[in-house]
């Protein structure tokens, strides 16, 4: 066995196995970014005007199927007192009660409308005092709000701060201001927990629910349970008439305006610059709904609210989107 050192020719040796540093980078992953298709089909069928034709079917539809149920009744209780009278009085008494039923409804139904044209004067009225300043006009809006949560125990507190308060402003829009802060502001953050709730609904089924329309017809109820809410917390409490009324109004008013788009910045970053969009198109797809249900509850706040934002700071759709899906699917944006 030799001995001495060992000489090792370089110039001729193997190259060095390269490490993980000299890996080339794994390519992206060529999926369509997610556009949020259930907000996206939720937004047309509530946003679409039925046409002419289709209101004069459907109400002819009605009409004859009313007039040929009520018809039917009428036959079956007058022949069944005609063979037992006792049975057939009990019918009609059910058959009565029934009806009575229905007018209260349909009552209910008009109280419901007429919350949200109070509601919807309430606003016009108070955008008018603060574009003109006036005082008493102002003074009249407040009056107005005063007397629409008169009996509610989540405003009595902002309602006694206001009233220690205005007999010493002299000015019409920090009248407003301060009826702003102190009754609608416990409001506002009543109605964004709302949106919270249902954008994290939203998101969670689209993103873990396979099953086909699932996530439309999710979309579909906790968008119309959010405005619903939402009325009831402004005070405007609708029936279900009045419910569907006021989400083709926001609706409308989203698409007209393109806020429904997966477009700007902030969607756009969601929907494909993340990882979550990348690694999951489903996961994608739940973010995008739970931020454009987002946009809807903040459409359905300004449209239910009895004043219109101004020293309250309109809420973000960036950061109730950040706090109702932190920790749902990881970072979100």
């Amino acid at each position: 066995m030799a001995k001495g050192p060992v000489l090792i020719d370089l110039e001729n040796a193997p190259a060095p196995e390269l490490g993980p540093e000299a890996a080339q980078p794994v390519p992206d992953l060529d999926m369509p970014a997610p556009k949020g298709q259930a907000m996206q089909t939720v937004a047309a069928l509530t946003a679409r005007r039925p046409s002419r034709l289709s209101k004069w079917f459907w109400g002819l539809l009605v009409s004859l199927m009313g007039f040929a149920v009520s018809l039917a009744a009428w036959d079956f209780a007058m022949g069944l007192i005609a063979r037992v009278p006792l049975l057939g009085y009990a019918v009609t008494v059910l058959l009565a009660a029934f009806v009575l039923v229905l007018l209260v409804m349909g009552l209910r139904e008009l109280a419901a409308f007429s919350r949200l044209r109070r509601m919807d004067v309430v606003h016009r009225a108070g955008e008018a005092a603060r574009a003109s300043g006036d005082l008493k006009a102002a003074r009249q809006v407040v009056d107005q709000i005063t007397r629409l949560y008169r009996g509610r125990e989540d405003t009595r507190w902002g309602r006694e701060a206001l009233e220690e308060k205005r007999a010493d402003i002299l000015d019409g829009d920090a009248l407003l201001d301060v009826a702003e802060r102190e009754i609608l502001g416990p409001l506002d953050i009543a109605a964004t927990r709302e949106i919270e709730a249902a954008s994290r609904q939203v998101a969670m089924v689209t993103a873990l629910v396979p099953l086909a329309l699932a996530d439309v017809a999710t979309a579909l109820t906790s968008n119309l349970r959010m405005i619903r809410r939402i009325a009831e917390i402004y005070g405007g409490r609708s029936g279900a008439l009045g419910n569907w009324r006021l989400t083709r109004a926001v609706m409308t008013h989203l698409v007209a305006t393109g806020a429904v788009a997966v477009g700007d910045d902030f969607l756009s970053s969601i929907a494909g610059g993340g990882v979550l969009g990348k690694i999951s198109r489903r996961f994608g797809e739940g973010v995008v709904n739970g931020a454009l249900t987002a946009r809807v509850g903040v459409a359905a706040m300004e449209v239910c609210r009895p004043l219109p934002f101004n020293v309250q700071k309109r809420p973000s759709v960036t950061g109730i989107v950040r706090r109702a899906l932190t920790g749902l699917f990881g970072e979100t944006a």
